[in-house]
Protein backbone atom coordinates (compact mmCIF):
# COMPACT_ATOMS: atom_id res chain seq x y z
CA UNK A 1 0.00 0.00 0.00
CA UNK A 2 1.23 3.27 -1.19
CA UNK A 3 1.86 6.05 1.56
CA UNK A 4 -1.06 8.15 2.68
CA UNK A 5 -2.62 11.59 1.03
CA UNK A 6 -3.87 14.01 3.92
CA UNK A 7 -7.36 15.74 3.76
CA UNK A 8 -8.78 18.55 5.78
CA UNK A 9 -11.42 17.61 7.76
CA UNK A 10 -13.83 20.76 8.90
CA UNK A 11 -16.61 18.80 11.01
CA UNK A 12 -15.29 15.26 12.39
CA UNK A 13 -19.01 14.07 13.46
CA UNK A 14 -20.24 14.64 10.10
CA UNK A 15 -17.59 13.20 8.42
CA UNK A 16 -17.55 9.63 10.44
CA UNK A 17 -21.50 9.61 9.40
CA UNK A 18 -20.18 10.48 5.93
CA UNK A 19 -17.24 7.14 6.19
CA UNK A 20 -19.91 4.51 7.44
CA UNK A 21 -21.97 5.93 4.69
CA UNK A 22 -20.00 5.23 1.89
CA UNK A 23 -18.02 2.17 3.47
CA UNK A 24 -21.51 -0.22 3.82
CA UNK A 25 -21.40 -0.70 -0.19
CA UNK A 26 -18.49 -3.22 0.16
CA UNK A 27 -18.84 -6.43 0.83
CA UNK A 28 -16.50 -6.26 3.91
CA UNK A 29 -15.49 -2.79 5.90
CA UNK A 30 -14.40 -2.21 9.31
CA UNK A 31 -15.30 1.03 11.42
CA UNK A 32 -13.23 1.79 14.89
CA UNK A 33 -14.22 4.74 16.71
CA UNK A 34 -12.85 5.73 20.08
CA UNK A 35 -15.37 8.78 20.13
CA UNK A 36 -12.98 11.48 21.46
CA UNK A 37 -12.26 9.39 25.04
CA UNK A 38 -8.54 11.04 26.00
CA UNK A 39 -6.49 8.10 27.21
CA UNK A 40 -2.59 7.86 27.32
CA UNK A 41 -3.07 4.11 25.69
CA UNK A 42 -5.43 5.32 22.88
CA UNK A 43 -3.49 4.99 19.72
CA UNK A 44 -6.31 5.95 16.70
CA UNK A 45 -9.39 8.64 16.93
CA UNK A 46 -11.07 7.02 14.23
CA UNK A 47 -10.15 3.87 11.72
CA UNK A 48 -11.97 2.40 8.38
CA UNK A 49 -10.71 -0.10 6.16
CA UNK A 50 -12.78 -1.62 3.14
CA UNK A 51 -12.67 -3.50 0.69
CA UNK A 52 -10.33 -7.31 0.75
CA UNK A 53 -7.15 -7.93 -1.28
CA UNK A 54 -6.86 -11.14 0.95
CA UNK A 55 -8.98 -12.87 3.26
CA UNK A 56 -9.22 -15.25 5.79
CA UNK A 57 -12.27 -17.11 7.33
CA UNK A 58 -11.91 -20.29 9.13
CA UNK A 59 -13.33 -22.02 12.07
CA UNK A 60 -12.04 -23.87 15.30
CA UNK A 61 -9.85 -26.41 14.61
CA UNK A 62 -7.04 -25.27 12.75
CA UNK A 63 -7.78 -21.64 13.17
CA UNK A 64 -4.78 -20.73 15.01
CA UNK A 65 -1.81 -22.42 12.43
CA UNK A 66 -4.08 -20.61 9.14
CA UNK A 67 -3.71 -16.92 11.53
CA UNK A 68 -0.20 -17.92 11.78
CA UNK A 69 0.37 -18.27 8.08
CA UNK A 70 -1.64 -15.38 6.87
CA UNK A 71 -0.17 -12.44 9.21
CA UNK A 72 2.84 -13.73 8.62
CA UNK A 73 2.19 -13.87 4.82
CA UNK A 74 1.17 -10.00 5.24
CA UNK A 75 3.64 -8.90 7.61
CA UNK A 76 4.15 -5.60 6.66
CA UNK A 77 0.81 -4.55 5.36
CA UNK A 78 -2.49 -3.46 7.31
CA UNK A 79 -4.90 -6.47 8.69
CA UNK A 80 -7.69 -6.31 9.85
CA UNK A 81 -10.92 -8.39 11.45
CA UNK A 82 -12.42 -10.31 14.25
CA UNK A 83 -11.40 -13.14 16.53
CA UNK A 84 -14.23 -14.78 17.79
CA UNK A 85 -15.08 -16.77 20.78
CA UNK A 86 -15.12 -19.89 19.29
CA UNK A 87 -11.26 -20.13 18.93
CA UNK A 88 -11.58 -20.84 22.44
CA UNK A 89 -12.95 -24.49 21.83
CA UNK A 90 -9.15 -24.79 20.04
CA UNK A 91 -7.26 -23.11 22.59
CA UNK A 92 -8.62 -24.80 25.47
CA UNK A 93 -8.51 -28.11 23.36
CA UNK A 94 -11.96 -28.76 24.22
CA UNK A 95 -15.53 -29.62 22.38
CA UNK A 96 -18.67 -27.49 22.70
CA UNK A 97 -21.69 -29.14 23.00
CA UNK A 98 -24.10 -26.73 21.12
CA UNK A 99 -24.14 -26.71 17.38
CA UNK A 100 -21.68 -23.97 15.82
CA UNK A 101 -23.83 -20.44 15.53
CA UNK A 102 -24.59 -19.56 12.20
CA UNK A 103 -23.23 -15.92 11.09
CA UNK A 104 -19.80 -14.87 11.36
CA UNK A 105 -16.88 -17.28 11.41
CA UNK A 106 -14.83 -18.06 14.20
CA UNK A 107 -12.16 -16.07 12.85
CA UNK A 108 -12.00 -13.49 9.80
CA UNK A 109 -9.03 -11.30 8.61
CA UNK A 110 -8.34 -9.13 5.84
CA UNK A 111 -5.83 -7.16 4.16
CA UNK A 112 -8.00 -3.79 3.09
CA UNK A 113 -7.89 -2.27 -0.35
CA UNK A 114 -8.15 1.04 1.37
CA UNK A 115 -7.25 2.41 4.67
CA UNK A 116 -8.63 5.65 6.44
CA UNK A 117 -7.10 7.14 9.18
CA UNK A 118 -8.58 10.58 10.95
CA UNK A 119 -8.12 12.36 13.57
CA UNK A 120 -9.54 15.62 14.79
CA UNK A 121 -8.95 17.82 11.61
CA UNK A 122 -7.67 15.64 9.05
CA UNK A 123 -7.77 12.20 7.42
CA UNK A 124 -5.03 10.07 5.83
CA UNK A 125 -6.58 7.90 2.52
CA UNK A 126 -4.28 5.04 2.03
CA UNK A 127 -4.98 3.06 -1.56
CA UNK A 128 -2.81 0.75 -3.67
CA UNK A 129 -2.97 3.91 -6.24
CA UNK A 130 -2.41 6.82 -4.62
CA UNK A 131 -4.36 8.72 -7.44
CA UNK A 132 -7.30 7.56 -6.48
CA UNK A 133 -7.38 9.48 -3.11
CA UNK A 134 -8.99 12.26 -4.64
CA UNK A 135 -11.42 10.15 -5.86
CA UNK A 136 -12.16 8.75 -2.61
CA UNK A 137 -12.25 11.54 -0.91
CA UNK A 138 -14.53 12.98 -3.24
CA UNK A 139 -16.90 10.38 -2.95
CA UNK A 140 -16.98 10.18 0.58
CA UNK A 141 -17.69 13.74 1.24
CA UNK A 142 -20.40 13.64 -1.79
CA UNK A 143 -22.40 11.23 0.75
CA UNK A 144 -25.81 12.26 2.31
CA UNK A 145 -25.86 12.54 6.17
CA UNK A 146 -29.28 11.95 7.53
CA UNK A 147 -30.91 11.99 11.54
CA UNK A 148 -29.73 7.89 12.31
CA UNK A 149 -33.16 7.91 14.38
CA UNK A 150 -35.19 8.71 10.86
CA UNK A 151 -34.48 5.93 8.79
CA UNK A 152 -37.43 4.13 7.82
CA UNK A 153 -38.04 0.83 6.50
CA UNK A 154 -37.19 -1.30 9.43
CA UNK A 155 -38.73 -3.94 11.62
CA UNK A 156 -37.83 -4.50 14.74
CA UNK A 157 -39.19 -8.40 15.87
CA UNK A 158 -40.04 -9.65 19.41
CA UNK A 159 -37.50 -9.75 21.59
CA UNK A 160 -36.75 -12.98 23.25
CA UNK A 161 -34.53 -14.12 26.03
CA UNK A 162 -33.00 -17.59 25.51
CA UNK A 163 -33.32 -17.75 29.29
CA UNK A 164 -35.93 -17.04 31.77
CA UNK A 165 -35.25 -14.61 34.54
CA UNK A 166 -36.08 -18.09 36.95
CA UNK A 167 -33.71 -20.12 34.72
CA UNK A 168 -30.84 -17.55 35.07
CA UNK A 169 -30.93 -17.07 38.72
CA UNK A 170 -30.63 -21.04 39.27
CA UNK A 171 -27.90 -21.35 36.91
CA UNK A 172 -26.03 -18.64 39.31
CA UNK A 173 -27.15 -20.34 42.06
CA UNK A 174 -26.01 -23.81 40.55
CA UNK A 175 -22.29 -22.14 39.11
CA UNK A 176 -21.73 -21.10 42.96
CA UNK A 177 -21.83 -24.69 44.35
CA UNK A 178 -19.42 -24.93 41.57
CA UNK A 179 -17.13 -22.27 43.08
CA UNK A 180 -17.79 -23.76 46.73
CA UNK A 181 -16.16 -26.93 45.36
CA UNK A 182 -13.12 -25.19 44.44
CA UNK A 183 -14.50 -25.96 40.44
CA UNK A 184 -13.63 -22.56 40.00
CA UNK A 185 -12.97 -18.82 41.49
CA UNK A 186 -15.17 -16.73 39.34
CA UNK A 187 -17.10 -17.22 35.95
CA UNK A 188 -18.59 -14.72 33.51
CA UNK A 189 -22.04 -15.90 32.80
CA UNK A 190 -23.83 -14.80 29.64
CA UNK A 191 -27.44 -14.75 28.44
CA UNK A 192 -28.39 -14.58 25.03
CA UNK A 193 -31.82 -12.49 23.32
CA UNK A 194 -33.29 -13.24 19.92
CA UNK A 195 -35.24 -10.71 18.01
CA UNK A 196 -36.22 -12.95 15.00
CA UNK A 197 -38.06 -11.40 11.89
CA UNK A 198 -35.91 -8.24 11.75
CA UNK A 199 -35.29 -5.83 9.15
CA UNK A 200 -32.48 -2.90 9.30
CA UNK A 201 -30.31 -0.58 8.25
CA UNK A 202 -27.08 -1.60 9.51
CA UNK A 203 -25.50 1.65 9.99
CA UNK A 204 -28.52 3.69 11.33
CA UNK A 205 -28.46 0.90 13.82
CA UNK A 206 -24.48 1.35 14.45
CA UNK A 207 -25.18 5.28 14.90
CA UNK A 208 -28.62 4.83 17.36
CA UNK A 209 -26.59 2.56 19.57
CA UNK A 210 -23.76 5.58 19.59
CA UNK A 211 -25.76 7.87 19.91
CA UNK A 212 -27.28 6.59 23.01
CA UNK A 213 -23.72 5.38 23.99
CA UNK A 214 -20.66 6.13 22.33
CA UNK A 215 -17.56 4.04 24.14
CA UNK A 216 -14.13 4.07 23.33
CA UNK A 217 -13.87 1.05 21.19
CA UNK A 218 -17.07 0.90 19.22
CA UNK A 219 -16.96 -0.35 15.78
CA UNK A 220 -19.13 -0.96 12.98
CA UNK A 221 -18.27 -4.09 11.07
CA UNK A 222 -19.37 -6.03 7.95
CA UNK A 223 -17.87 -9.41 6.61
CA UNK A 224 -20.83 -10.17 3.63
CA UNK A 225 -24.40 -10.03 5.08
CA UNK A 226 -23.41 -10.05 8.87
CA UNK A 227 -23.25 -7.57 10.75
CA UNK A 228 -21.84 -6.60 14.12
CA UNK A 229 -23.08 -2.56 15.59
CA UNK A 230 -20.88 -2.40 18.69
CA UNK A 231 -20.33 -0.11 20.97
CA UNK A 232 -17.81 -1.49 23.62
CA UNK A 233 -16.10 0.45 26.64
CA UNK A 234 -13.48 -2.62 27.07
CA UNK A 235 -10.01 -3.23 25.08
CA UNK A 236 -9.04 -6.67 25.07
CA UNK A 237 -4.74 -6.10 23.90
CA UNK A 238 -2.61 -4.14 22.37
CA UNK A 239 0.96 -4.06 20.99
CA UNK A 240 2.73 -0.88 21.25
CA UNK A 241 6.20 -0.99 19.93
CA UNK A 242 7.97 -4.21 22.38
CA UNK A 243 4.70 -3.82 24.78
CA UNK A 244 1.70 -5.14 25.24
CA UNK A 245 -0.73 -3.37 27.31
CA UNK A 246 -4.37 -5.03 28.24
CA UNK A 247 -7.13 -3.44 30.36
CA UNK A 248 -9.51 -5.77 31.80
CA UNK A 249 -13.08 -4.40 33.26
CA UNK A 250 -14.24 -6.11 36.28
CA UNK A 251 -17.07 -4.19 38.38
CA UNK A 252 -19.90 -2.30 37.19
CA UNK A 253 -22.18 0.74 38.42
CA UNK A 254 -25.36 1.95 36.80
CA UNK A 255 -25.72 5.64 36.40
CA UNK A 256 -27.54 8.61 37.87
CA UNK A 257 -28.24 10.80 34.87
CA UNK A 258 -30.33 13.19 36.51
CA UNK A 259 -28.60 13.81 40.26
CA UNK A 260 -25.33 14.70 39.93
CA UNK A 261 -24.45 13.93 43.98
CA UNK A 262 -26.31 10.46 43.88
CA UNK A 263 -24.12 9.51 40.33
CA UNK A 264 -21.09 10.10 42.14
CA UNK A 265 -22.30 8.27 45.09
CA UNK A 266 -22.74 5.11 42.99
CA UNK A 267 -19.19 5.79 41.39
CA UNK A 268 -17.24 6.08 44.69
CA UNK A 269 -19.12 3.10 46.31
CA UNK A 270 -18.20 0.99 43.13
CA UNK A 271 -14.62 2.45 44.05
CA UNK A 272 -15.10 0.67 47.51
CA UNK A 273 -16.99 -2.75 46.69
CA UNK A 274 -14.95 -5.53 47.90
CA UNK A 275 -17.44 -8.04 45.30
CA UNK A 276 -16.13 -5.80 42.49
CA UNK A 277 -12.21 -5.50 43.59
CA UNK A 278 -12.67 -9.38 43.94
CA UNK A 279 -13.71 -9.77 40.87
CA UNK A 280 -11.40 -7.59 39.56
CA UNK A 281 -7.83 -8.74 41.09
CA UNK A 282 -8.86 -12.10 40.27
CA UNK A 283 -8.82 -11.06 36.07
CA UNK A 284 -5.99 -9.02 37.18
CA UNK A 285 -4.14 -12.04 38.03
CA UNK A 286 -5.59 -13.98 35.58
CA UNK A 287 -3.79 -11.60 32.90
CA UNK A 288 -0.62 -11.19 34.48
CA UNK A 289 -0.60 -15.31 33.95
CA UNK A 290 -1.12 -14.82 30.63
CA UNK A 291 1.31 -11.91 30.05
CA UNK A 292 4.21 -13.83 31.77
CA UNK A 293 4.12 -16.72 29.22
CA UNK A 294 5.37 -14.54 26.75
CA UNK A 295 6.89 -11.55 27.99
CA UNK A 296 10.34 -11.09 29.39
CA UNK A 297 10.80 -11.83 33.05
CA UNK A 298 10.27 -9.52 35.35
CA UNK A 299 8.56 -7.08 32.84
CA UNK A 300 4.88 -7.72 33.73
CA UNK A 301 3.51 -5.22 36.26
CA UNK A 302 -0.04 -3.29 36.89
CA UNK A 303 0.08 0.02 35.63
CA UNK A 304 -3.50 0.75 37.04
CA UNK A 305 -5.38 -0.87 39.72
CA UNK A 306 -8.95 -0.58 40.41
CA UNK A 307 -9.40 2.81 37.66
CA UNK A 308 -13.08 3.87 37.91
CA UNK A 309 -13.83 5.19 34.40
CA UNK A 310 -17.53 6.45 33.94
CA UNK A 311 -19.29 6.37 30.45
CA UNK A 312 -23.39 7.14 29.41
CA UNK A 313 -24.90 4.33 30.98
CA UNK A 314 -22.08 2.88 33.37
CA UNK A 315 -19.15 3.39 35.75
CA UNK A 316 -17.03 0.64 35.17
CA UNK A 317 -13.82 -0.64 36.71
CA UNK A 318 -10.80 -1.34 35.03
CA UNK A 319 -7.70 -2.34 35.64
CA UNK A 320 -4.32 -1.97 33.38
CA UNK A 321 -1.44 -4.57 32.79
CA UNK A 322 1.66 -4.40 30.97
CA UNK A 323 4.51 -6.36 29.61
CA UNK A 324 7.73 -6.29 27.53
CA UNK A 325 6.99 -9.03 24.90
CA UNK A 326 9.75 -11.17 23.87
CA UNK A 327 11.55 -10.76 20.84
CA UNK A 328 10.11 -12.86 17.70
CA UNK A 329 6.84 -13.66 19.55
CA UNK A 330 4.60 -14.27 16.51
CA UNK A 331 0.85 -12.58 16.34
CA UNK A 332 -0.39 -16.55 16.64
CA UNK A 333 1.01 -16.62 19.96
CA UNK A 334 0.35 -14.17 21.57
CA UNK A 335 -3.45 -15.10 20.89
CA UNK A 336 -1.93 -18.58 21.99
CA UNK A 337 -1.46 -17.14 25.53
CA UNK A 338 -3.90 -14.76 26.13
CA UNK A 339 -6.91 -15.88 24.42
CA UNK A 340 -9.74 -15.83 25.64
CA UNK A 341 -9.77 -12.58 27.89
CA UNK A 342 -10.03 -13.39 31.21
CA UNK A 343 -12.68 -10.73 31.96
CA UNK A 344 -15.29 -12.69 29.34
CA UNK A 345 -14.03 -16.32 30.83
CA UNK A 346 -13.18 -16.20 34.27
CA UNK A 347 -10.65 -18.40 36.64
CA UNK A 348 -8.84 -21.24 35.71
CA UNK A 349 -9.77 -20.64 32.10
CA UNK A 350 -10.08 -24.33 31.02
CA UNK A 351 -12.71 -25.09 34.25
CA UNK A 352 -14.36 -21.95 33.39
CA UNK A 353 -14.48 -22.74 29.81
CA UNK A 354 -16.26 -25.42 30.29
CA UNK A 355 -18.86 -24.75 32.37
CA UNK A 356 -19.81 -21.74 29.93
CA UNK A 357 -20.26 -24.16 27.63
CA UNK A 358 -22.27 -26.49 30.33
CA UNK A 359 -24.67 -23.72 31.42
CA UNK A 360 -25.05 -21.19 28.80
CA UNK A 361 -27.64 -22.53 25.88
CA UNK A 362 -25.55 -21.98 23.01
CA UNK A 363 -22.36 -20.82 21.72
CA UNK A 364 -21.06 -16.78 21.95
CA UNK A 365 -20.32 -16.28 18.19
CA UNK A 366 -18.20 -13.14 17.50
CA UNK A 367 -19.57 -12.12 20.82
CA UNK A 368 -16.80 -11.93 24.14
CA UNK A 369 -14.40 -11.91 20.75
CA UNK A 370 -12.29 -9.38 19.54
CA UNK A 371 -12.30 -6.55 16.62
CA UNK A 372 -9.40 -5.02 15.73
CA UNK A 373 -6.26 -3.85 13.49
CA UNK A 374 -2.42 -4.64 12.70
CA UNK A 375 -0.62 -1.89 11.57
CA UNK A 376 2.26 -2.57 8.71
CA UNK A 377 4.47 -2.06 11.46
CA UNK A 378 3.19 -4.82 13.63
CA UNK A 379 1.89 -2.91 16.61
CA UNK A 380 -2.25 -3.93 17.04
CA UNK A 381 -5.25 -2.83 19.03
CA UNK A 382 -7.99 -5.28 19.76
CA UNK A 383 -11.45 -4.70 21.81
CA UNK A 384 -13.72 -6.79 23.70
CA UNK A 385 -16.80 -7.30 21.69
CA UNK A 386 -19.27 -6.25 24.33
CA UNK A 387 -22.26 -3.92 24.48
CA UNK A 388 -23.06 -5.07 20.82
CA UNK A 389 -25.65 -6.16 18.16
CA UNK A 390 -25.43 -9.07 15.75
CA UNK A 391 -27.34 -8.98 12.56
CA UNK A 392 -27.38 -11.57 10.11
CA UNK A 393 -29.34 -9.92 7.74
CA UNK A 394 -29.93 -13.02 5.36
CA UNK A 395 -31.81 -14.76 8.22
CA UNK A 396 -33.64 -11.31 9.51
CA UNK A 397 -31.99 -12.09 13.14
CA UNK A 398 -30.97 -9.33 15.19
CA UNK A 399 -29.26 -10.96 18.91
CA UNK A 400 -27.29 -10.06 21.48
CA UNK A 401 -25.65 -11.00 24.82
CA UNK A 402 -25.22 -9.46 28.02
CA UNK A 403 -23.31 -11.17 31.31
CA UNK A 404 -21.42 -10.47 34.33
CA UNK A 405 -19.13 -12.04 36.51
CA UNK A 406 -20.36 -14.72 39.15
CA UNK A 407 -18.33 -14.82 42.37
CA UNK A 408 -18.57 -16.75 46.01
CA UNK A 409 -20.33 -13.35 47.04
CA UNK A 410 -22.73 -12.52 44.37
CA UNK A 411 -26.14 -12.13 44.65
CA UNK A 412 -28.46 -13.60 41.66
CA UNK A 413 -30.63 -10.98 41.64
CA UNK A 414 -28.29 -8.19 41.87
CA UNK A 415 -26.47 -10.02 39.04
CA UNK A 416 -29.64 -10.35 36.95
CA UNK A 417 -29.99 -6.21 37.27
CA UNK A 418 -26.74 -5.67 36.51
CA UNK A 419 -27.05 -7.39 33.07
CA UNK A 420 -29.98 -5.10 32.75
CA UNK A 421 -28.16 -2.11 33.24
CA UNK A 422 -25.56 -3.36 30.37
CA UNK A 423 -28.37 -3.95 27.86
CA UNK A 424 -30.18 -0.57 28.86
CA UNK A 425 -28.54 1.08 25.73
CA UNK A 426 -29.27 -1.70 23.28
CA UNK A 427 -33.13 -2.02 24.51
CA UNK A 428 -33.44 1.91 24.48
CA UNK A 429 -32.56 1.31 20.61
CA UNK A 430 -34.29 -1.21 19.66
CA UNK A 431 -37.43 0.35 21.76
CA UNK A 432 -36.64 3.68 19.56
CA UNK A 433 -36.91 1.36 16.13
CA UNK A 434 -39.98 -0.27 16.77
CA UNK A 435 -42.01 2.70 17.57
CA UNK A 436 -41.25 4.05 14.34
Amino acid sequence: MQPGKVYPIHNLSVFKQQLLSWANQFSSCCFLDNHQYASPWQQQECLLAVGAKAMLQTQAGEALAQIDAFTQLHRGQWIFGHLGYGLTYELMKQQSQHPHPDGFADACLFVPEIVLQCNDNSVCIYAADIHLADEIFKAIKSQYVGNASTQTCMRIGQMTPVLSQAQYLQAIATLQQHILRGDCYEINFCQQFLVPDSVVDPVALYQSLCEVSPNPFSCYYKIDSNYLACASPERFLMKRGNHLYSQPIKGTASRHKYNADTDETLKRQLQQSEKDRSENVMVVDLVRNDLSQICNSGSVKVAELFGIYTYPQVHQMISTIEGELRPGTSFAQILQATFPMGSMTGAPKPSVVSLIDQYEQGQRGIFSGSVGYIQPNGDFDFNVVIRSIVYEQAAKLLHYHVGSGITHYSVPEKEYEECRWKSAAIEQVLSNLQAQ
